[in-house]
């Protein structure tokens, strides 16, 4: 069976890593009209969402929380654990192409074949956009992830996207150290971002 894999939450400052495979007939995806997830509406991805849900063979996906990200990249082996997690998600029967956050795609396959033991795996930069089941997998991906971003915001408050280059999410993360003197929940503190801001409000 034939299988896709992508990841959304990579690169925000705020928030888990959401990392997802869709396994089945690239064809009924096509129907449904899958495309990268960051090209979609939201409304639209939600429906998308749902209908892969009841379309596809199988969809895993595993939500990677902050801490776990800031201690794989203090070590610097984010690609490692993004890897690992996906490699608990692959079965030995089936073939997978995954959307490569390495800037070398045979050496990621590699690793995953390593670390599964299935040697029917291609990395691809650009998987996202070409492979009907990576794009199924990027809006799962995407959509779990915005659900986990809204309950972080019932919790800590609106901060917009959570990147470090969204205007809002820098503004209220200086606010609250300000008021509070240290960062909210759901921060990742080994980002370059999160050292700029608490260094240069250390007086406040």
């Amino acid at each position: 069976m034939q299988c896709g894999c992508d990841e959304a939450g990579r690169g925000p400052v705020i928030g888990p890593m959401v990392v997802a495979v869709v396994c089945g007939d690239p064809d009924s995806m096509k129907k449904i009209g899958v495309k990268d997830s960051k090209t979609i509406s939201e409304p639209i991805r939600e429906r998308m969402f749902d209908q892969i849900m009841k379309s596809a063979a199988s969809v895993e996906y595993v939500i990677v929380d902050e801490e776990i990200i800031d201690e794989s990249t203090l070590k610097k082996e984010l690609n490692l654990l993004e890897a690992k997690t996906i490699s608990k998600m692959i079965r030995p029967d089936n073939e997978y192409i995954v959307d490569c956050p390495d800037v070398n795609e045979e050496r990621f396959a590699k690793l995953l074949t390593q670390l599964s033991g299935n040697i029917d795996i291609i990395a691809e930069h650009k998987a996202d956009v070409n492979y009907p089941l990576v794009s199924a997998a990027s809006i799962i991906a995407k959509v779990t992830r915005e659900k986990e971003i809204s309950k972080i915001k019932i919790e800590i408050g609106d901060f917009g996207s959570g990147y470090p280059s969204d205007e809002r999410t820098i503004a209220f993360l200086k606010n609250y150290f300000r008021k509070n003197g240290r960062l909210p929940p759901h921060v990742r503190k080994s980002w370059k971002t999160v050292n700029t801001i608490t260094s240069t409000l250390d007086d406040y």
